[in-house]
């Protein structure tokens, strides 16, 4: 699915969770936001933090994906970047 909008990754977050069974209360606990947080974030709010917006993804178990022909790569690179990788050292440097 292609996310154009901050307002079409609220819906696709709010889906899944919803898909999941799971409340606002326990997606905040989560994400480590407020329950308010992600009532925001789900009807569109469009100045989320990206890490936060990392968080959720991976709490609902969604995956990123940069398409290739939409990226903006740098000079010289074929390949789109690597966001899982970006993710696990970001991690590592907690």
């Amino acid at each position: 699915m292609m996310i154009r909008t901050a307002a079409e990754l609220g819906l696709l977050l709010r889906s899944r969770r919803r898909e999941l069974g799971m409340d606002q209360r326990t997606l905040a606990d989560r994400i480590g936001v407020s329950r308010l947080w992600v009532i925001e974030f789900e009807r569109g709010k469009a100045r989320a933090e990206i890490g936060l917006v990392l968080r959720a993804l991976l709490a609902l178990d969604l995956q990123l994906d940069v398409a290739p022909e939409r990226s903006a790569a740098a000079p010289g690179r074929s390949e789109p970047p690597d966001i899982d990788a970006i993710v696990q050292n970001a991690r590592r440097r907690r």
